[in-house]
């Protein structure tokens, strides 16, 4: 269970550390770009961008799913917008009244 969670990055934007940060702690001094043995192989050949799109076609795309949500009644949505309204009215009338101490 230790090393569980520690490919969530990787998982979130599809990119290992080392593409993500230019280089790989676990590296450092034992190479002299930091990057690991075929990371800098890429980088030496010029591949990066071809083994990026690689990347990308190997992550599976997901489509958002919007959730249906059903329309409200007219009188609702009404209730609703006049409550903001009165509600942002307020936040106004305070942020005048603040205004108005700050020119003091």
């Amino acid at each position: 269970m230790a090393g569980r969670c520690r490919r969530n990055m990787y998982y979130l934007t599809g990119l290992p550390g080392w593409m993500r940060f230019g280089y790989s702690p676990g590296w450092v001094g034992r190479s002299p770009t930091g990057l690991p043995p075929a990371a800098q192989y890429l980088v030496q050949t010029g591949q990066i961008p071809r083994f990026a799109s690689w990347l990308q076609q190997q992550v599976p795309v997901r489509v958002p799913v919007t959730p249906v949500v059903p329309a409200m009644p007219k009188e609702q949505k009404i209730s609703m917008l006049e409550s903001q309204a009165k509600m942002l009215g307020g936040q106004l009338e305070q942020i005048k009244k603040r205004l108005e101490e700050l020119k003091k």
